[in-house]
């Protein structure tokens, strides 16, 4: 079955099972932030199970791009390595919405596998939740356990446990039990040798968790406890590369359809065979993961850039530049030419890939050509220090010049010297990077070429006031280089629509697109010597060709929100606080503002509320804009125009009115007050002495606020069992908290006080040694203290604790300074020995070290195996 069949298939069933389809988010999320991409099918559905949202339908599905190379979920490193693990995935998934629970979905998901899709019922393991003795104290799903005996034997049916078995957001949120469904797709003779489920969530390539069903029914709080949510809910989540591998009868994810023809394409491209040789197959399994992880994020808005979620795309990006540069001997760009056969593979199911191809190709390509020269020039340089090193430790020194002088990545450079068995000094490194920090090296520095006129054009003409779209020339251009940016071009246009950056306003974004559809994305907009200059990656491919302009019109509204707030904003301070208040700066992004003026003090709450109380007034008279362009500057100043000091002004200006306010100003404004929706300040304080800044937000950004201002009050209410008085109710659990705290602090001491006394008596003499090796039930801290108080009683004393608390061991281990010196015992090697008992490891100091493990059951080996020093 072709892997777009199975795709179909899937929400067929479903659709069949009245759940709504709805198509996949987009992977690059904006607004939470808790994650930078969706890293799980449920993450676009998180409003209705937090029951912040209702859905049209309470039953739906999909197949949701899915990212994992940050945070929690990081499958970075293990991409291409082996063959089930990606960057860029798909998630088949149902969802239930208060609507049905675990019978329907294990029902649903064993007649989708076995009857539909054909599944061998005789490959597949089930999981359950098998409870838990923690703080949780939740019994074993018997539930789930039931309902999974009448479609599979029992033997099939596994006990997980908390790790595997039970699904949470994070540290808080919705969570629940889930069961996993697994596949085993081995050869028969290899089943014969290992009972399947030996291997289950053992990481073996050919026996892997396919579906994972999990039952939403409690919300973890603040402080670690459970609560029921109001109503149960389903999230499931299958892996879609992972079931075309099972249903296409091959033994890798790399071999289904979903992935050979980008392999074929890159092997016509390399001149490289899949399959023949382990360096090039991983080479090709990585830039085949990663050239979709790009594409997808390019598509959903996210440009490679370097920092946040751009730096994540640039590292994905040349991670796959560096393996095709390194093992498939390609040191021209290519891995653009991939665009075109994953379009055609998924650009029916996932339409913004036709859409943004060119962008997408513009971008990786521009992307790749930049790195593979920072590349040629790094290798070069970092074998040259490998080979004349005389240690397997490089110097720091010689890293940080790497990427200092000549761009290199220190996170690539760390890679290919664990490749060859190299390390390099952290802590040089680490020193040289602060050093240039504090001098502020040149990295902003930027080299240009000269200007390429095209055509003599006398006076550009800026129409971004009135339009954000126009058919424009290319009039003249230059590339640029930079260590922040690389290359990129500067040009200018005989007219424009966007706007430079200037007066505290961020220049425009867009794109230009040529008569064939080519696009080339702006990526910024500055003024230079009163020319306006658009920043791009690459040129036209006709220079001479007329292009349309377009501006990002949303953009652009958010940041005229935010810039009309400004003037508001100006106008209030002045009435609130005194004339004596100056503009001393701003910032007007699209997504908030910044404003800086002279004040002698910290703004009362009184005083903050007046001012947004002010500006809010002027946005719901919904205030006509007048104004005024190219009128001389003395005739505005006696209008009333407020001129900023230090400013420079022409002798003709443009002013903007809002009511009584009224500045000379060359932004972009909304055409009506009423446009802003809301003005809320979110931050207030000291810049310098006698200056404040005022940071703000309008618009869609203030409905995002209260939102989540309004989700939080409730959730604390809903915790507080719905208290009159929230406020004094939090008080009063705090208070209730500390002082139980301090009863637990004094029960933990008791409670080692009486240990001590009956340990005392255990203790026994080992070749002249006083010795001590017991479980018992404390936590680290107390341990601790008992060992040090045991230790002032003797002084030839060696004590091993072993203990285990929330379901993982911890063995703590002390030795009397004087048995250190005279015996040359050491407590931290002793642990990290003994910790391989427990599947763990630790350290400390000679004479007291601490290990922790998560097999409890090699406690009893470990406490045992200890006697061993003294003998």
């Amino acid at each position: 079955m072709k892997s777009q069949d199975i795709r179909k298939t899937f929400l067929n069933f479903f659709n069949e099972k009245k759940h709504s389809i709805v198509p996949s988010a987009p992977m690059v999320l904006k607004n939470d932030p808790t994650l930078m991409f969706v890293n799980s099918g449920m993450a676009p559905f998180k409003e209705f199970f937090l029951g912040n949202a209702e859905p049209k339908n309470n039953r739906i599905s999909d197949s949701q791009k899915c990212l994992r190379v940050s945070g929690k979920h990081n499958d970075l490193e293990e991409v291409g390595y082996d063959t089930y693990h990606h960057t860029l995935f798909e998630m088949l998934g149902n969802w239930s919405f208060g609507d049905y629970f675990k019978k329907e979905a294990i029902a649903w998901a064993w007649e989708l596998l076995t009857e539909v899709y054909g599944i061998d019922k005789d490959i597949l393991y089930v999981t359950v939740f098998e409870g838990s003795e923690d703080v949780d104290q939740l019994p074993m799903d018997k539930e789930a356990y039931d309902f999974w005996k009448a479609f599979i034997p029992e033997d099939r049916i596994l006990m997980g446990n908390k790790k595997d078995n039970f699904w949470e957001m994070g540290d808080q949120g919705v969570c629940g039990r889930c069961s996993e469904i697994h596949v085993d797709i081995r050869s028969k003779e290899e089943k014969s040798k290992v009972d399947g489920k030996l291997l289950v969530n053992m990481d073996h390539p050919q026996v892997v968790e396919i579906w994972n069903l999990v039952f939403m029914q409690y919300n973890r709080k603040a402080n670690g406890s459970l609560e029921h949510l109001p109503e149960k809910h389903i999230d499931t989540g299958m892996g879609f590369e992972r079931l075309c591998m099972v249903l296409q009868g091959v033994q890798s994810n790399y071999d289904t359809d979903v992935f050979t023809p980008i392999i074929r394409e890159i092997e016509t491209i390399t001149n490289k065979d899949y399959g023949k040789d382990e360096k090039t197959d991983i080479a090709i399994r990585v830039i085949s993961d990663h050239v979709r992880a790009v594409a997808f994020s390019i598509a959903d808005g996210q440009l490679p850039s370097n920092t946040g979620a751009g730096y994540v795309i640039r590292r994905i990006l040349r991670r796959a530049v560096r393996y095709g540069f390194t093992f498939l001997d390609k040191k021209e760009p290519f891995i653009y030419r991939l665009v075109d056969v994953l379009n055609k593979k998924m650009g029916k199911a996932f339409p913004e890939l036709k859409e943004q191809r060119q962008l997408i190709e513009n971008v990786i390509k521009e992307e790749e050509a930049s790195f593979l020269r920072t590349l040629d020039q790094g290798l070069v340089l970092l074998d040259g220090i490998i080979s004349s090193s005389s240690s397997k430790e490089i110097s720091g020194k010689k890293v940080f010049e790497l990427k200092d002088t000549y761009g290199f990545p220190e996170d690539l450079t760390d890679l290919i010297l664990r490749e060859k068995g190299y390390s390099y000094n952290h802590e040089e490194f680490q020193q040289k990077l602060k050093e240039q920090q504090e001098r502020g090296k040149q990295a902003s520095q930027l080299k240009s070429d000269d200007w390429t006129i095209i055509i003599e054009d006398e006076e550009q003409e800026f129409i971004g006031y009135d339009r954000t779209d126009a058919n424009v020339k290319l009039t003249q251009y230059r590339k640029v280089t930079s260590k922040k940016d690389g290359e990129m071009y500067q040009l200018v246009f005989n007219l424009t629509p966007f706007y430079a950056e200037g007066g505290g306003q961020v220049g425009d974004k867009g794109y230009l697109e040529d008569a064939s559809g080519d696009v080339i994305y702006i990526v910024d907009t500055k003024k230079e010597n009163n020319i306006i200059i658009h920043f791009a990656k690459s040129l036209p491919k006709d220079i001479r060709a007329t292009l349309k302009a377009s501006v990002d019109t949303k953009q652009r509204h958010r940041t005229e929100c935010n810039h009309t707030a400004t003037h508001l904003l100006h106008q209030a301070l002045r009435e609130v606080l005194g004339t004596h208040v100056e503009q001393k700066g701003s910032a007007v992004h699209s997504k908030y503002l910044r404003f800086d003026f002279s004040h002698f003090a910290k703004l009362t709450v009184e005083e903050l509320r007046d001012v947004e109380n002010f500006v809010n007034s002027r946005i719901e008279g919904k205030l006509a804009l007048e104004e005024q362009r190219n009128i001389p500057m003395e005739t505005a100043v006696k209008e009333g125009a407020m001129a900023l000091f230090g400013e420079k002004y022409g002798d003709t200006v443009r002013t903007v009115r809002f009511g009584q306010s009224i500045e000379l100003c060359g932004g972009t404004h909304v055409r009506n007050t009423g446009d802003i929706w809301h003005f809320k300040i979110v931050s207030e304080g000291a810049v310098a002495a006698g200056i404040r800044r005022i940071e703000a937000i309008t618009n869609d950004a203030v409905k995002d606020f209260y939102f989540e201002n309004n989700r939080a009050y409730f959730e604390m209410k809903d915790l507080l069992n719905n208290a009159k008085e929230p406020v004094k109710a939090l008080q009063n659990l705090q208070d209730e908290n500390s002082d139980l705290k301090k009863q637990i602090e004094n029960l933990l001491k008791e409670k080692a006080k009486g240990i001590k006394g009956d340990l005392k008596n255990e203790i026994s003499e080992v070749n002249g040694v006083q010795f001590l090796a017991k479980k018992i039930d404390l936590d680290a801290s107390g341990i601790k203290d008992l060992c040090f108080e045991l230790g002032s009683q003797f002084n030839n004393l060696f004590l091993l604790f072993g203990a285990e608390n929330n379901g993982k061991a911890i063995l703590s281990c002390y030795i009397s300074k004087e048995l250190v010196a005279s015996k040359e015992l050491n407590a931290g090697t002793i642990v990290r020995e003994l910790g391989k008992h427990i599947q763990g490891g630790g350290g400390g100091q000679p004479f007291f070290a601490t290990a922790g493990g998560k097999n409890p059951n090699g406690l009893d080996d470990a406490l045992n195996a200890v006697k061993s020093y003294l003998e």
